[in-house]
């Protein structure tokens, strides 16, 4: 099994030779089954969690107008959210039963760790934190959401396990 994938502009690699189980198919998986949903880039599986992992350069040099992207726009929120709630069929029907952190690791123009903080806090609205304590006995969808850099990634004591490298 690839441990290295590319990310989908070519310029970034991600390094998931210490992963238990990862995979960077299921966007092909669900385009050869006919179904037309979101689904986040990568799948780590670590030995306690696994991490659903959504990536989005817009500083690459060749990047269509970078300053347009917005993150923080309420359609760009809720298209970040849906691919979680989308992505999780795809570990139901692995049987990937880990509990599960969500991390949008986030490059665009002017980005700096407040908006990120305060991104994140918007996704956890949106993420089924508040439905998780309110109903299924203890069951949980997800444990965390972050929105990091790639530095911030790369210098996590959990997430630096897979370095995210500029081919």
């Amino acid at each position: 099994m690839k441990k290295i994938f590319i990310d989908e502009n070519g310029a970034y690699s991600i390094d998931c030779r210490a992963a238990i189980w990862a995979t960077d198919k299921m966007h092909e998986d669900y385009h050869n089954a006919g179904i037309h949903i979101n689904d986040v880039d990568f799948l780590i599986e670590n030995p306690t969690h696994i991490l659903m992992v959504e990536y989005k350069n817009a500083c690459l040099a060749n990047a269509k107008n970078p300053e347009a992207f917005h993150p923080m726009e309420d359609k760009k929120i809720s298209l970040i959210t849906r691919k979680f709630y989308d992505s999780l069929h795809y570990l139901k029907l692995l049987d990937k039963c880990k509990p599960v952190q969500y991390i949008y690791i986030l490059e665009y123009p002017n980005g700096d760790i407040t908006t990120r903080k305060r991104l994140r806090n918007r996704l956890k609205i949106e993420l089924p934190f508040s439905l998780q304590e309110n109903i299924g006995d203890g069951i949980r969808l997800i444990d965390r959401v972050d929105v990091l850099s790639i530095d911030e990634w790369n210098n996590d004591n959990c997430y630096g396990n897979f370095p995210i490298k500029q081919i």
